[in-house]
């Protein structure tokens, strides 16, 4: 069965905007002054939090370049591990924004000249926040170039880091670092066509859940269900497996009713809605299911009708194709 077009969403990356922060005082008043984003005009972003990982929305990207020259110009007269990794996620959020293999490469090289400062014994916590930053790294750059040997090196350095950062010690650390390892062996594991992978981040994403509450984290627990029910309606689809699917469409629900509950944006719960339509259609399909496939047709008729202005352009044209399998489905299975 051909795999279903879904919708991964992405957490606030802070250690960027802690990047963007620190580095600030080495702009001039002006350039820093640039750093605010203009919120004069409030226009709905129904791209935010599905770009990547090296996404934030305290700070304008046009102050990247510049903080990027800033951070060279600083590492050229006083080596630092600290401003390398401060450069590895500026760079990386460059990479991001222009698709460019090569910046997310010296982003790598950036975290891995930092972890010559660092070691496990004598500064933990900095070794394993550039563990974690060089995973991400690695996870964005396997991402683009659709390369399996960046995403089993962030595989890697994930694990690096949960040797520091445990449950009992660093809860939000590890819940953060199990949530990007979910990812990362989700995308490793589409990469390889095969189940082993998208079976341990299933396993991943579940743990991050372990950690997660809605007041506290409602967008990482929204992301975090909507993307192990990816991760499971992949699973579903490669296996046959309706259970599977049953199961996907479950972490769907979850999310759409953490994201309406505390009232995230709302392209996030569509996002959502949209996913766990498309798994009932594979479902419907699956198991010849007219009346599921009918009473899919009409969801996806009310979300194109009512949620069209929170929907991403290929994701309204997803729906589109999404609408008419179901219609086809119906009427054919009712025909037969």
């Amino acid at each position: 069965m051909k795999r279903s077009t879904l919708y991964l969403l992405y957490p606030a990356n802070k250690a960027l905007e802690r990047a963007i922060a620190d580095g600030l005082c080495l702009l001039s008043e002006q350039d820093a002054a640039a750093a605010m984003p203009d919120t004069q005009v409030a226009v709905a972003d129904n791209f935010r939090y599905t770009r990547g990982n090296y996404e934030q929305h305290r700070y304008s990207t046009r102050i990247l370049e510049r903080l990027r020259e800033a951070l060279e110009a600083s590492l050229a007269a006083s080596p630092c591990a600290e401003t390398l990794n401060n450069l590895g996620n500026i760079v990386a959020a460059l990479g991001q924004q222009r698709r460019d293999a090569a910046l997310f490469e010296q982003a790598v090289r950036c975290f891995e000249q930092a972890l010559e400062s660092y070691t496990q014994e004598d500064t933990p916590q900095e070794w394993a926040a550039t563990q974690y930053h060089l995973g991400t790294a690695n996870q964005a750059l396997g991402r683009l170039l659709e390369a399996t040997s960046p995403l089993k090196l962030a595989v890697d350095a994930y694990t690096n880091a949960l040797l520091v950062w445990t449950r009992e010690a660093h809860p939000e650390a590890w819940m953060q670092t199990m949530h990007q390892l979910g990812a990362a062996l989700y995308t490793h594991g589409i990469q390889l066509k095969g189940n082993r992978q998208l079976q341990k981040s299933v396993v991943a994403w579940k743990n991050a859940l372990a950690a997660l509450n809605a007041d506290d984290h409602a967008l990482e627990l929204t992301a975090t269900h909507n993307n192990r029910g990816i991760t499971l309606h992949h699973l579903g689809e490669s296996e046959a497996n309706p259970d599977r699917l049953k199961e996907a469409i479950n972490s769907y629900e979850k999310a759409l009713t953490v994201g309406m509950e505390q009232q995230l944006p709302i392209h996030v719960s569509v996002i959502c809605r949209v996913n766990k339509a498309t798994a009932q259609n594979v479902l419907a399909q699956l198991t010849n299911d007219a009346a599921l496939a009918e009473e899919i047709a009409d969801e996806f008729e009310v979300i194109i009708e009512c949620f069209r202005h929170a929907l991403q352009p290929l994701c309204l044209r997803h729906c589109e194709e999404q609408l008419k399998l179901a219609q086809t489905a119906s009427s054919s299975q009712v025909a037969g």
